[in-house]
């Protein structure tokens, strides 16, 4: 196709974007408004056309490309995206220079999202009177995922006077929210000095950086077996592990379907009397295994915690598990 032809075309799927994105904002503002939030989804892939995940961020806009166009040359498709771009920031009023974009691979299990770059383009995001960090530049996720909202308030209300542990905790959102319900203490694992050190700072920003709330640098399965040894317990168990890690730092592979069972059996021994584990992954296709349903007390809340921006597109599969 000639490159006239092709910008032709841009343009009306510009004005289809801007369509839906002005109609998406219309509807969201209103309920974002009542319930004081401030950072949302806003598309999600809505036209077939237009791949793309586009989050409000206080004042600023994310918009992830899911790469799928390989008929367009690399000049090409940067002016494509450069335009939506341009269309989601005039549509919404915002400067351009308030967008940020990312192109996201459909990836295959061998990769790992690595780092972009060293922007540090960072800001304060609010959510729940809470306060996070947020680094819009720098990876492919953002360090708060707004899909989780819900899932953090339900943990906030579970936590009071418990004892914690947040296991993938990333850059610690859950933790925070675990202090903030007066969890007696909480312990956030992840395999990442970046994410702990992010996690610390965040749980800082909020009045918790005593030494009843710490993070740990460690491999989430050495942590279980050594915990298990120690004889450990803890009465809410947070567990959003990721859907696939072959990380560098870790021996042999995580696939959430894959391994699943023998995560919850592990986590399971490490609860209290009356303890909770609270699990959920985004791993589209997920099933339970079988051996789980019949040896523990398992509710699903997913329906519970897809949160309105949310509700097009299933993000993840949650779900509180008890010992009988």
């Amino acid at each position: 196709m000639e490159l006239s032809e092709l910008r032709e075309k841009w343009t009306k799927q510009s004005i289809l974007f801007a369509n839906r994105i002005k109609k998406r904002h219309s509807h969201l503002r209103k309920w974002a408004k009542r319930n004081q939030i401030s950072c949302f989804r806003l598309y999600d892939q809505d036209i077939p056309e237009l791949p793309f995940q586009l989050d409000l961020y206080e004042k600023y806009l994310h918009l992830s490309e899911i790469v799928r166009f390989k008929d367009l040359s690399e000049d090409e498709h940067l002016e494509w995206t450069e335009l939506m771009a341009d269309t989601a920031a005039r549509t919404l009023g915002i400067p351009r220079s308030y967008v940020f974009t990312k192109f996201r691979k459909i990836q295959k299990q061998k990769d790992q999202y690595e780092k972009l770059g060293n922007e540090s383009s960072t800001l304060i995001a609010h959510e729940g009177g809470l306060d996070f960090e947020v680094n819009l530049s720098d990876y492919l996720d953002t360090g708060l995922f707004l899909d989780h909202r819900i899932a953090r308030s339900i943990i906030r209300d579970l936590s009071l006077g418990a004892r914690v542990v947040n296991l993938f905790s990333y850059t610690g959102s859950f933790s925070v929210y675990a202090a903030a319900g007066g969890a007696s203490s909480t312990l956030s694992v992840d395999l990442s000095n970046t994410y702990t050190s992010w996690a610390e700072r965040n749980l800082e920003r909020n009045g918790f950086g005593s030494n009843l709330h710490r993070c740990i640098a460690m491999n989430v399965l050495e942590f279980l077996a050594k915990a298990k040894l120690q004889r450990d317990q803890f009465d809410l168990i947070i567990l959003d592990p990721p859907t696939f890690s072959n990380s560098k730092k870790m021996t042999g592979t995580l696939d959430i379907q894959r391994d699943h069972r023998s995560l919850l059996i592990d986590c399971a021994q490490l609860l209290s009397k009356k303890g909770m584990l609270f699990f959920s992954n985004n791993f589209k296709r997920f099933t339970m295994d079988p051996e789980i349903e019949s040896r523990f007390l398992v509710t699903e809340l997913t329906q519970q915690t897809i949160p309105e921006d949310f509700l097009r597109k299933r993000p993840h599969r949650s779900y509180l598990i008890q010992t009988k």
